[in-house]
């Protein structure tokens, strides 16, 4: 379960929309819940325990989907060639274990269904191993919403 200071977390780090975008989704910070909230469904489904909020987590998927937001460099190199790796230990979190990035989806249930037909993305949410998550998602200045989930061991 999160608890209010991680949600609140969570909200403070993900902007909402800017007022010029008119999307057809809530702001960013429940779009980062809603696919919290689906990995842990398909988890259950699947078999596997769930998955722990982590704030360190958050903070590296934020970075990360920011860093696409503001470029446009949609990938898993990040700021100066940097790594889920490399992002989630600066975050101070130490074992990360996989990383899903997206773009574009209008809707978190249509990026988490992208991610579970995607059979390397799919590996990630339902690898029973991991224990803890961040999710999180920037809007370009456009409004194209960027995604990443960060998945780590501890």
């Amino acid at each position: 379960m999160i608890g209010k200071s991680l949600v609140a977390a969570v909200l403070l780090l993900v902007p909402a929309a800017p007022a010029s975008a008119a999307p057809r989704y809530s702001p960013t910070g429940m779009i980062s819940y809603e696919i919290f909230t689906a990995t842990n469904e398909a988890r259950a489904e699947a078999g596997c325990p769930a998955l722990r909020a982590d704030t360190e987590l958050i903070i590296a998927s934020v970075r990360q989907s920011g860093y696409m937001a503001a470029t446009r460099n949609f990938g898993h190199l990040g700021a100066g060639g940097s790594t889920f790796v490399t992002r989630a230990r600066a975050a101070g979190y130490e074992q990360p274990s996989g990383e899903n990035i997206a773009w574009g989806f209008q809707d978190p249930h249509d990026v988490m269904a992208a991610w579970l037909a995607s059979p390397p993305h799919r590996a990630n949410i339902l690898n029973c191993d991991a224990r803890s998550i961040g999710a999180g998602v920037r809007l370009a200045e456009d409004g194209t919403p960027y995604y990443t989930q960060v998945f780590g061991w501890d």
